[in-house]
């Protein structure tokens, strides 16, 4: 099983003390049906002998288990005993069992690991076998594969060793266009799980739409509004000058008009669950909007939100006067109001998320840990860090780390889900 072998093998020398050389391996690999205590059996049997566990997987699809085992044992050791006795356990389980013998070798230091998340709707063979080739084309290898859900969207995430994180990031976003798939690149272990604050833009990102559009319909302004919008989202307009422009087309409205867009809000698919999720894990959690106080401060109310940023419409005798309250919460704005909310949360740059879909997000992608685009404009797409274009908020978890399954087992947990 030349294959798996290459899998467990660990990329450090086991070295005999004494004489120097490399010690032995056995890998076994015990593949069937999965059942409770063929772990502790096949490691019990182990016990019986002087060997040391070098690396252990274990993977159970569709309740088929594959176990494999790599031990390690210095020369004149019994392996033979060894061999017979993993084998009755095989039988005993009625198990297949693989074994082979190697001898450790010195290798170089490999780079550190990267996680590869890929999401897809659906994820066809032919986008997995692009990505597989892009990683093998970067002399890397796959020591993991996992899934971390199947619905809304399937969800792959891989363990990967020996890339260059720029090259491999490069490669595999020219596959995932190609294949119209979305791939992360990042680095694993504590660059991942410290993650603690995420920074998010509102409108089409944490809400469905552009609410300046939304009381700009009110006001009969929407087309005009509308075109300003877009070309300050592609980065084509300063935006506060853009934003100064739009807000002056709804002078006079009727200031119940804010209520009314308000009560009409949408959350985007998926938002409430990644909120709530992200919140029981003690992340903290802000928004930063372009947009305007007089709609965030009820998300924020909503959805217990940390922190918050964002303009304010100037309202006098109960309609709006086409003015903003200084001072504009802009594209620069948003970067220092990501620095202000992780100073204020003792969360260090580097262990922030920030999301958004706009020109005006750029430079708060850019100062975060990890940028990610959400169904962005095709400038934010390539300044990002990652992009997800599927249209469910919460996809963003998986990015994280934490499966479809963790999800819906915490909200069975938690009564008030």
């Amino acid at each position: 099983m030349d294959v798996a072998r290459e899998a467990y093998v660990p990329a450090g020398t086991v070295v005999n003390s004494m004489d120097g050389s490399a010690e032995r391996t056995l890998l076994i690999t015990l593949t069937g049906r999965d059942r409770p205590g063929v772990t502790s059996r096949l490691f019990g049997t182990l016990a019986e002998f002087p060997l040391a566990v070098a690396d252990v997987e274990q993977v159970v699809i569709r309740g088929r288990l594959v176990l494999g085992v790599l031990v390690s044992y210095t020369e004149g050791a019994d392996i033979g005993r060894v061999w017979n006795a993993a084998e009755r356990v095989a039988n005993d389980l009625d198990m297949e069992i693989e074994l082979s013998t190697g001898r450790n070798k010195r290798v170089p230091k490999r780079r550190g690991r990267l996680h590869v998340t890929v999401l897809g709707a659906p994820l066809m063979p032919a986008a997995m076998a692009g990505i597989a080739g892009r990683i093998a084309a970067n002399a890397a290898n796959i020591d993991r594969i996992e899934r971390l859900a199947a619905s809304p969207v399937t969800c792959i995430e891989m363990d990967v060793s020996g890339a260059d994180p720029d090259a491999l990031r490069a490669g595999l976003a020219a596959e995932a266009a190609e294949q119209q798939v979305d791939v992360a690149v990042q680095y694993g272990g504590l660059h991942r799980r410290a993650k603690r604050l995420i920074v998010m833009d509102v409108d089409s990102t944490l809400i469905q739409g552009e609410v300046i559009e939304l009381l700009a319909e009110h006001a009969g302004c929407l087309d005009e509004v509308a075109k300003v919008t877009e070309a300050a989202m592609r980065g084509e307009l300063d935006f506060e000058g853009s934003l100064r422009e739009r807000v002056a087309l709804l002078a006079g409205l009727d200031a119940a008009a804010i209520d009314d867009v308000r009560d009409k809000l949408q959350l985007a698919a998926g938002a409430r669950t990644m909120v709530r999720t992200l919140k029981r894990l003690d992340y903290k959690f802000a928004i930063v909007s372009g947009g305007f106080t007089q709609v965030t401060d009820a998300l924020v109310d909503d959805l217990g939100i940390d922190y918050s940023m964002a303009n304010t419409l100037e309202i006098e005798n109960g309609r709006l006067t086409g003015r903003v309250t200084p001072p504009v919460i802009d594209r620069a704005g948003k970067a220092t109001a990501l620095e202000r909310f992780a100073r204020e949360a003792g969360i260090p740059l580097s262990q922030t998320v920030a999301i958004g879909d706009g020109a005006n997000d750029l430079d708060m992608l850019q100062a975060a840990g990890l940028g990610i685009a959400y169904n962005a404009k095709p400038v934010v797409r390539q300044a990002a860090d990652t992009a997800v274009n599927v249209p469910y908020l919460d996809t963003i978890l998986f990015l994280l780390g934490i499966s479809r399954e963790e999800v819906e087992a915490a909200d069975a947990d938690d009564p008030t889900t």
